[in-house]
């Protein structure tokens, strides 16, 4: 299950963004799929307590298959699909790494390693994809906003799925809460 639904949030990140405007919160612009992207993190690292590093990383590289595909097929521009494919790449191995290497409890490594790989896939996405040096659908004026809006989103997610499986943790363990 933990495999399944973490290709099928990345698969519905793709469409939900596509499909759907980017959400505008005050000065800050957030494509909808941001709220699945920072779920895909929390996903991933359940599929690593399960399998392990090495088999992880395979469900990445098909994931990234998938997520190349379906971006393709819902009718980006080559442009977007390197952009996206690029920073999931590299904010999903990133997320891996320090999840795999960091001594806390897995509630904090969860919110931990998803805060940086939130922020590399944002900032990756947005300058190469987006900006005038990408696709050109936003200004630089505007980049720091649609960084700083789905930078912002992701983490509440990061921390709200950290909260949720510290609960977990801690009631099927009958003990205190991992994060006090």
């Amino acid at each position: 299950m933990r495999i399944l639904f973490y290709l099928l949030s990345i698969v519905a990140a793709n469409v939900v963004t596509a499909k759907f405007a980017p959400m505008q919160v005050g000065v800050f612009l957030v494509p909808m799929g941001t709220f699945l992207i920072g779920a895909t993190f929390i996903f991933r690292d359940l599929v690593q307590n399960k399998y392990g590093r090495k088999k992880t990383y395979m469900f990445i590289g098909l994931a990234l298959l998938m997520s190349a595909l379906v971006s393709y097929l819902l009718g980006d521009t080559l442009l977007i699909v390197v952009a996206s494919a690029l920073a999931f790449i590299v904010a999903e191995t990133t997320d891996t790494e320090i999840y795999t290497r960091l001594k806390l409890p897995m509630a904090w490594r969860v919110f931990y390693s998803g805060l940086v790989g939130g922020f590399l896939d944002s900032v990756i996405f947005v300058v190469i994809g987006l900006s005038p040096i990408g696709a050109g659908f936003l200004t630089w004026e505007m980049v720091i906003f649609a960084i700083l809006g789905q930078v912002i989103f992701k983490t509440i997610v990061q921390a709200i799925g950290a909260l949720v499986l510290n609960q977990i943790h801690s009631k099927s363990n009958k003990q205190e809460p991992l994060i006090s």
